[in-house]
């Protein structure tokens, strides 16, 4: 009995953690006249940019100007967004004190003349209005707003990241996170004023956190300026770390350890017996020939339905992962693992050949 309340409690810490803050249509008058610069920090990404380039050509709201910046890149990169038009920034060597993409990122606005600013990572997917919904959706709100993206995946690798996915969404629309001083914005896309963005000096008042999203985010609240962050179902969408298993492991073990270190409390609280009451569910194979294998094989179909209620705002992530959900957990124990080795014995994070120290953890 206890083991099946366990889970039940678990499953419920879901419900209490999902927010469908999903982007609305509306009208807001002006919202047609905003310039908007788009910043798009590129470090081998030959193969995303043409979905990206494409999709902001064929916006209902046409950018004021679009921005690459190749971070020395060892592909195409640059070739590819020369091809499309827009303005290319070789970025210039990275100085002391800086992590790769807040230099980039920085370069970028240095050269941008709009009084709206889009920062996009090159794996971001657009529908034609979303460029629109963003406007207006940051004018109805105020501040600086973030988007979740929809996750498209291909590969049964890439489906391993549905655990990962839940437990990202549940951090940023926890609903202890509204009030949180320290409350972060999802880096993949992310709609500020130049003025908001001045005031709390940009990515140059965060250059040396390997967390730039969460950081920003911290900082604009500190400076007063309101935080929102929507989920992406139907507008905003990624295909994200596509290259193979490795980036996997290094994209989603870089902050697995360190993010949660600017959740509130509570948030913490339900996502640890949301997972708490996951991985319980899934050793009723352990089990079989005790009482406790039918509490634990209930409690691992009430979390897969629970996946498949809740996949439809997160991501494709195909019919068979949820209901082998055990699969993407110990992905995520994996990671979570080789986070904590690079993060406290290590004392840096690998991503796209760069070594990021983690030191700062403002």
């Amino acid at each position: 009995m206890l083991i099946a309340v366990i889970c039940v409690i678990g499953c419920l810490c879901g419900f209490m953690l999902f927010r469908k803050n999903v982007l609305r249509p509306g009208y807001t008058p002006g919202a047609d006249k905003v310039k908007l610069s788009v910043i798009i920090p590129a470090r081998n990404e030959a193969c995303n940019l043409p979905h990206l380039l494409h999709a902001l050509n064929i916006q209902t709201l046409e950018p004021f100007e679009i921005i690459v910046v190749d971070d020395f890149s060892e592909d195409d990169t640059k070739e590819v967004a020369e091809s499309y038009g827009v303005t290319v920034i070789s970025n210039p060597s990275l100085p002391e004190g800086w992590t790769g993409k807040n230099w980039a990122v920085w370069n970028g606005y240095l050269h941008a003349t709009g009084d709206m600013i889009a920062f996009l990572d090159a794996d971001i997917r657009l529908v034609p209005r979303a460029l629109e919904m963003l406007v207006m959706a940051r004018q109805q709100a105020g501040g600086v707003i973030s988007v979740v993206p929809y996750h498209y995946t291909v590969t049964f690798g890439e489906r391993l990241a549905l655990i990962f996915n839940f437990l990202g969404l549940f951090a940023f629309t926890s609903p202890f996170e509204k009030d949180n001083p320290n409350k972060g914005l999802y880096g993949s896309c992310i709609l500020t004023t130049r003025e908001d963005y001045e005031t709390i000096k940009g990515h140059e008042g965060i250059k040396a956190e390997m967390l730039d999203d969460l950081n920003l985010g911290a900082a604009f609240r500190k400076a007063g300026i309101e935080v929102t962050n929507f989920i992406g179902y139907g507008l905003v969408s990624f295909r994200m770390y596509a290259q193979g298993m490795q980036s996997r492991i290094q994209g989603f073990g870089k902050g697995a350890v360190l993010g949660t270190s600017k959740l509130k409390g509570g948030t913490i609280a339900l996502i640890a017996l949301w997972v708490v009451g996951l991985i319980a569910s899934e050793t009723f194979f352990l089990f079989i020939n005790t009482s406790w294998w039918l509490p634990l094989f209930a409690g691992y179909l009430i979390y897969m339905l629970q996946l498949f209620y809740f996949v439809r705002y997160v991501g494709k992530f195909g019919f068979v992962m949820p209901i082998l959900h055990i699969c993407s957990t110990i992905f995520m124990v994996v990671v979570m693992l080789y986070s904590v080795y690079q993060v406290v014995f290590l004392g840096h994070v690998a991503w796209k050949g760069r070594n990021v120290k983690v030191g700062s953890r403002r």
